[in-house]
């Protein structure tokens, strides 16, 4: 089963009781990810969680399987999270579907978010045709799709929120539906509100609750450090710490950035510029006014080559985040001191 990111949010429930095997792909890791999030909330009873690396699967095809068919340790349901890049789950996966045929018996359901795999990997291929998988491929949203998508969580939430309200926070979330929800679970509490009890939200509650100013955002420092502003990588570093910033939260903000340049670049093709595309085209990559210096200048500093470079870095550095909490600033910290030299790099 396919499905593709217009149609997801209408296949996800059936998908949810039909499959047991779910591929989620494409540049948009954070769409992938809020997909995967979406099948979890359709199921009865998602039980326990347990995570797994697609580099660990690629060392040992059959955890994967044995993990899928244990039982948790207080008896209860449980299912399988896989963050893997590209097809590092391939062969995990095809064994687990080979032992299955062969009579193994039921496992918990597997849904693997695969970074810089698309639709045409060989994972891809193998689940694509199977009625007990699906295979979603998402590409990175514009603001207005993004907007919907506020609308829609904040419709959830209890929240009447207005247009011009739901693209800012779409903006302040850098078009990220993962931070957009946590923005409109924030706003929800503050206002009080529920489906049972809707409340309206006012720009002031919006003020309120955000940050005190735009230099308390993300991007200033996603900014500095793909421009490769070493000196300034710094002061950044410590105004990080003094907001109390989410480690996770800014990588993310930068990973939306990379993935931005990479969109940019496979649209402009060899030796084109930004000054080819006219303002429909730049809104279409999320290229406002207010920030096309800036992705000028990043687009100098990252060709093609390096933002590859860069997006393995990045993946690298997600994983240490999320497997090392505690010491997340301090990774994030000298992560990003690493990205800015080599950006600095002619």
């Amino acid at each position: 089963m396919k499905a593709t990111q217009r149609d997801f949010a209408s296949v996800a429930p059936r998908a949810a009781q039909q499959c047991s095997i779910f591929f989620f792909c494409g540049p948009d890791e954070a769409g992938a990810s809020a997909a995967a999030n979406r099948v979890i909330e359709h199921y009865d009873d998602a039980g326990e969680k347990m995570e797994m690396s697609g580099a660990d699967l690629r060392k040992d095809p059959a955890s994967l399987g044995d993990e899928a068919r244990s039982t948790s340790l207080f008896g209860d349901k449980r299912h399988i999270f896989v963050r893997a890049v590209g097809d590092e789950a391939h062969d995990a996966i095809k064994a687990l579907i080979d032992t299955g045929e062969a009579g193994a018996g039921e496992a918990a359901p597997v849904l693997v978010v695969a970074t810089s795999a698309t639709d045409k990997s060989r994972t891809a291929k193998l689940l694509e045709k199977r009625k007990d998988a699906l295979v979603a491929m998402f590409w990175p949203p514009d603001l207005a799709s993004v907007t919907v998508s506020v609308r829609g969580m904040a419709d959830a939430a209890g929240l009447k929120l207005n247009g011009d309200l739901a693209e800012r926070i779409a903006r302040a979330a850098n078009l990220d539906v993962r931070l957009a929800q946590s923005e409109v679970t924030k706003i929800a509490l503050f206002c009080d509100a529920s489906p049972q009890s809707p409340q309206e939200v006012t720009a002031d509650d919006l003020q309120a609750i955000g940050a005190a100013s735009e230099e308390d955002g993300f991007m200033p420092m996603v900014n500095v450090v793909l421009s490769g502003e070493v000196k300034r990588i710094d002061r950044e570093l410590r105004r990080m710490r003094e907001h109390s910033m989410n480690p996770v939260g800014l990588l993310l903000a930068i990973e939306r950035r990379a993935a931005q340049l990479t969109q940019i670049t496979a649209r402009l093709g060899q030796g084109a510029s930004l000054d080819t595309l006219n303002r429909g085209e730049k809104a279409s990559l999320g290229i406002f006014f207010r920030e096309e210096r800036e992705i000028r200048n990043q687009l100098a500093r990252w060709p093609r080559r390096k933002l590859e470079l860069l997006g393995v870095k990045l993946i690298g550095l997600h994983r240490a985040l999320l497997t090392n909490s505690q010491a997340a600033e301090l990774l994030l910290s000298q992560g990003l001191v690493e990205i800015a030299r080599f950006a600095a790099r002619r």
